[in-house]
């Protein structure tokens, strides 16, 4: 059966001097909705590129003593090699500088030009340098400035040739009206009709007070208008004058993915062109909100641009994917902070799905030697885990059909929770130590498995390399980039006789200095604030707070096996413990030191928190607690007599 096309854009990109982390916010989000859009089995074309013309340009390149197609091939160079370190799987990259597009534009203009919607006339108005742009007094802010940039403008008279745009403007509006989808979110699509209401004058598209541009074809001393130009690139790659049938194929573009800023260029000037030209209208025009760092919009005079090839090398492609997809509501602003950075890689990639597929892994080497066992039946809880399989995919499709990605994501990650809290209901560990339960065990491993492939195939729009390598991990059979929805969409793709891989960590936690100073300053409080603290402790200890069982339900303890102690230098109260959780080994740092040599402790079952947020002591991550009971000077380890994994409830 034919594949659907579909083809989406993002805007090309103007030549700044400096790559910023909002470029690949906007390209990441286009490249997760055209990798969905593969798995559900349509034909993609994925189109990104740059937008290199203009009298800007022209300015900065003389300024730095080169040509201006030397300026912007260097600044490409910079976005195409961005583009894959973050894994942008797009299918052309289109420079306005190429041939193939300058025939593009002059072939636009011309057709327009014979119809008698483009005329000579002279233009004296007020241009913004910056944003390339023309505006009437006004529309100007209430300094007198750009209302986008909010710069000076200034007052230019030339001749020119001005496009009939004003001709189109009740059609334009009427479209608009009659199709509440095109314009997305509500509110972008609200100001668009607000703009056009207040009156669309004809548009100046050329100019000749500068030669970087593409000249118009009857009059070589213009050049021109840089969004005349820019626009129609998205009709250049698909074929519009050399390939009817891809042409057909993919026109009309199915989403055009722009910022919020130049949302007015695409949804008033572009169906403008398109009119003049007979064409159809893209189906949808999606402005995203702008991503704003600690609070702040980027600027170079605030110091806050954040470089995204930077992060990619500190943290990895996949975590920045993750965190711009994760954290912000697709149409509105978001914050970028390197702390929710951070705490979204520790607590969702590090400890949510890293500890799964490490956990799984371990457990089917340990317990089964790295097979998978064919299961047989089911228990209450399997059927449980197989239903919320099968919602999470259902629920996962149809937000991402509406864009609504954070939303997907989040879906994923209730059920990535969901399968880790399936271990502690199962517990492995203790099935394991039971023969007739062999087979019990082998549905649980294979429940994991499979739930793991499910995950892997749902997150590849936003990791791809994670989920590659979560499937690797596996040992799966087939090649990863020919999975799609179709495979998920029942349970029980894995094989049952299937030699799983050995895990490897996905993403390292990550410690900042800050937690050391932190839990130092804890570890050995002095002088006022020991007292201070004494007396808090007293009075929370008398006054007996009350929790809900809720609160408490969200605490995990677990029976552990001491298997190692050691003093930790230079402190008189800590030791460093290597304990066995039946399924991982950690690390601790525990304040017993006063009360029990190291080769005392060891072998000992003791109960452990094991879902307290890790800290970083005297340099060694602690993840975990154990419990003790105290009286006066006495401290006693609750060294109980059960098998190492059982659940403390």
């Amino acid at each position: 059966m034919e594949r659907k096309p579909f083809y989406i854009t993002t805007p090309i990109y103007y030549p700044s001097a400096k790559l910023h982390i909002g470029h690949a916010y906007c390209t990441t989000i286009a490249d997760a909705i055209a990798r969905f859009k593969r798995l559900a089995g349509y034909d993609v074309f994925f189109l990104t590129g740059s937008d290199e013309h203009g009298q800007k340009i022209q300015q900065v390149a003389e300024e730095a003593g080169v040509s201006p197609i030397e300026y912007v091939d260097r600044i490409v160079a910079g976005f195409q090699n961005l583009w894959q370190k973050l894994h942008i799987s797009n299918d052309d990259f289109i420079r306005t500088t190429e041939e193939r597009h300058q025939r593009v534009v002059q072939e636009i203009f011309r057709r327009i030009y014979e119809k008698g919607d483009i005329y000579k006339g002279t233009y004296k108005g007020l241009y913004c340098t910056p944003c390339e742009s023309y505006w009437t007094e006004h529309q100007l802010d209430e300094n007198g400035c750009c209302p986008d940039c909010h710069r000076p403008v200034q007052e230019v008279a030339e001749e020119a040739y001005f496009f009939k745009m004003s001709k189109y403007a009740d059609r334009v509006l009427a479209y608009i009206e009659e199709n509440p989808d095109f314009i997305q979110p509500v509110s972008r699509r609200n100001e668009m009709i607000n703009f056009i209401k207040q009156g669309l004058e004809d548009l100046c598209i050329s100019r000749t007070s500068f030669a970087w541009g593409i000249p118009v074809p009857m009059d070589t001393k213009h050049v021109i208008y840089v969004w005349f130009d820019a626009l129609t690139n998205y009709i250049t790659p698909i074929g519009f004058l050399d390939d009817k049938e891809k042409f057909e194929k993919y026109w009309p573009a199915d989403i055009h993915l722009v910022g919020k800023e130049i949302v007015r260029f695409h949804s008033i000037i572009w169906p403008c062109i398109l009119m003049a030209l007979e064409l159809p209208l893209p189906k949808k025009i999606y402005g995203h909100g702008w991503l704003i760092v600690d609070g702040d919009k980027m600027s170079k005079s605030k110091k806050n641009v954040v470089d995204p090839l930077a992060l990619i090398e500190e943290f990895s492609a996949d975590a920045i994917r993750y965190f711009l997809l994760r954290e912000i509501n697709l149409g509105q602003d978001g914050n970028f902070s390197r702390d929710a950075l951070i705490t979204r890689i520790n607590s969702d990639l590090a400890n949510d799905l890293g500890n799964l597929l490490h956990r799984t892994l371990n457990m089917i080497g340990k317990f089964q030697g790295g097979m998978l066992l064919p299961p047989q039946g089911e228990s209450e809880v399997d059927a449980s885990l197989k239903a919320n399989a099968a919602e999470m995919v259902k629920a996962y499709e149809e937000e991402m059909e509406s864009m609504q990605l954070s939303s997907a994501i989040k879906r994923v990650w209730a059920f990535i929770s969901r399968a880790n809290k399936y271990i502690d209901e199962t517990a492995p560990w203790v099935l394991a130590k039971s023969p007739e339960k062999k087979q019990e065990l082998a549905n649980t491993m294979y429940n994991l498995a499979e739930s793991l492939r499910i995950i892997s195939v749902v997150i590849s729009p936003y990791m791809p390399v994670t989920a590659e390598r979560i499937w690797k991990q596996l040992g799966l059979p087939g090649e990863f980039s020919e999975m799609s929805l179709g495979d998920i969409r029942a349970w029980g793709g894995t094989p049952g006789d299937l030699k799983v891989g050995v895990p490897e960590q996905l993403f390292p936690r990550i410690e900042e200095e800050k937690e050391e100073a932190s839990s130092s300053k804890q570890e050995v409080p002095s002088g006022k604030e020991k007292k201070d603290g004494e007396k808090k402790k007293q009075k929370k200890e008398e006054g007996h707070d009350e929790i809900s069982i809720e609160d408490f339900s969200k605490i995990h303890l677990r029976v552990v096996k001491v298997l190692a102690a050691e003093p930790v230098p230079k402190t008189e109260k800590l030791l460093k413990l290597t304990v066995d959780l039946g399924d991982e080994k950690r690390e601790i740092v525990s304040g017993i030191a006063q009360h029990y040599e190291p080769e005392e402790i060891i072998g000992k079952n003791v109960v452990m928190v094991i879902n307290l947020k890790p800290a970083k002591i005297r340099g060694i991550v602690s993840h975990g607690m154990v419990l003790a009971a105290s009286h006066e000077d006495d401290l006693q380890l609750l060294d109980v007599d059960m098998p190492v994994g059982s659940r403390v409830r």
